[in-house]
């Protein structure tokens, strides 16, 4: 199965996303029991330390300004157990041209020193990877993201897994069926 567009949306639309494996470099669907999820009405717990780290940043921010670059140094940063593959640089980069992948990037005197990169389908975002060159950076673009979404009155925020970064950014654990009705009702908000 070739990776695309189309089956990159469809997949996301149905609960799941894909990961490469690390050692046989193969392409597979995840859809766990247990979602984590960043809430967006608010009661997010995120680290005070990075509220303040957003309040007092030096970055310039941006949305979109090269995405290619930042989903290739979230390749770079994690290559050793990457869970992104060559394949999956082509389809999300054709996914973003398609006007459904995303990226948040901060910089520092014109260079990308961090940011994140996810999908968007109607009041919904699935956040994939982050990287960052200077300390705090991807979680200054992490934060813009927020702000973003919630400007926007975007209803779900995917973190996928829950684990201790997702969770000092606000993550929570739902369970699938509660992810399948909140992202049911985020994808088809008009």
């Amino acid at each position: 199965m070739i990776l695309n567009t189309e089956l990159l949306l469809n997949s996301y639309v149905n609960g799941y996303f894909p990961m490469a494996d690390a050692e046989d470099g193969k392409i597979y669907w995840h859809s766990p029991e247990s979602r984590a999820v960043i809430p967006l009405d608010g009661t997010a717990k995120i680290r005070k330390s990075i509220k303040q780290l957003y309040r007092n940043h030096n970055f310039d921010l941006y949305i979109n300004r090269n995405f290619e670059e930042v989903m290739l140094q979230c390749f770079k940063t994690r290559a050793q157990d990457t869970w992104i593959n060559d394949e999956m640089l082509e389809a999300y980069t054709a996914l973003h041209a398609e006007g459904f992948a995303h990226s948040f990037e901060a910089y520092e005197k014109d260079e990308l020193v961090g940011g994140l990169y996810g999908v968007s389908i109607g009041k919904a975002f699935f956040g994939e990877s982050m990287f960052f060159k200077r300390s705090g950076a991807s979680k200054i673009a992490f934060m813009f993201l927020i702000e973003f979404l919630q400007e926007k009155e975007f209803i779900l925020l995917d973190s996928q897994y829950l684990n201790d970064h997702t969770a000092s950014l606000g993550a929570i654990e739902i369970s699938k069926e509660v992810f399948m009705q909140k992202l049911d009702l985020a994808i088809n908000d008009v």
